[in-house]
């Protein structure tokens, strides 16, 4: 049997109109209230199996603390400490006991928690010692050689840290040797290139969860046509979304959100030829039971 926690990492507060894209203010601050800054509530929410071939696995692990204080402040940080590591004790773990984490992509946001918080003076390291690191290609060589639009969305130290400790598994399927055929892995390039989409615990190829990652951050961008400013390729994410959601719909998998400050979970929706929407928004999930 597969059990999944959603484990809340470091939160951010960024400009709405970087998260919305073109829509105007008028219509995203209605789903999400921005500040006096202009900036709205993100979550960098990570989410725990266990069973996942005898082994516990962690998606993503949020933006961490690594970051030194004036970049801390530039990109809305809004703890000091280490949040993820208090969200795995709370839930029963440490990040000594993780077998696998499996990485969307190597945005700071996503990749970030790996490293142990900020020190002056000390160089970046990594947590997670006793785990495989699990990276698609694209992604990977995205973060060797960033395009200078996004450059600044890498961690330079990490890709360096990653293959040093002969612990990376770089794959360009959709399974992992690691993980066995219970996560199943799809691919969309719109907001980077090969973002790593994961499906867990899947039977007979319906149902389960998948960590839809910055395809989709939350409950607003499940419209198809709102987008993120920083998405390289928004009409080629559309279409994506669109695939990936009547895909989703079809199959009853539920989504697993990163980003939406009050939503970890919902299902798909969709009313005959009409937009798609959510239902059964589940706000956190502490050891939800999946058939394996």
């Amino acid at each position: 049997m597969i059990q999944l926690w959603s484990i809340l990492g470091n939160s951010q507060k960024l400009d709405g109109g970087a998260m919305f894209g073109n829509a105007p203010r008028a219509l995203w601050s209605r789903w999400v209230a921005p500040d006096e800054d202009n900036r709205v509530p993100l979550a960098c929410r990570a989410l725990l199996a266990t069973g996942i071939n005898g082994k516990r696995v962690l998606f993503e692990t949020g933006i961490g603390a690594f970051f030194e204080p004036k970049l801390k402040e530039r990109y809305g940080v809004v703890e000091d400490e280490h949040v993820l590591l208090a969200s795995l004790a709370e839930a029963g773990f440490t990040h000594e006991d993780i077998d696998a984490v499996v990485l969307s992509h190597l945005h700071f946001d996503h990749a970030g928690g790996l490293l142990a918080p900020w020190q002056a003076g000390v160089a970046p390291t990594l947590l997670f010692p006793n785990t495989k690191f699990i990276v698609g290609r694209e992604c990977w060589e995205r973060a060797l050689k960033p395009h200078p639009r996004d450059r600044a969305s890498f961690i330079p130290e990490l890709p360096r840290l990653l293959q040093a400790s002969g612990r990376l598994e770089i794959i360009d399927g959709d399974t992992s040797p690691t993980l066995g055929t219970l996560v199943r892995f799809e691919y969309s390039h719109g907001h980077t290139p090969g973002l790593l989409l994961a499906t867990i615990g899947a039977q007979n190829n319906r149902g389960g969860i998948v960590f839809c990652a910055d395809l989709i951050p939350g409950r607003p961008w499940v419209n198809v046509p709102i987008t993120m400013g920083y998405d390289r390729y928004p009409e080629l994410l559309i279409d994506e979304k669109t695939r990936f959601l009547e895909d989703k719909l079809a199959r009853g998998v539920r989504l697993f959100f990163t980003h939406d400050a009050e939503c970890a979970m919902a299902s798909v929706t969709r009313a005959g030829n009409q937009r798609f929407g959510v239902a059964d928004e589940v706000a956190q999930i502490a050891g939800l039971a999946l058939a394996a």
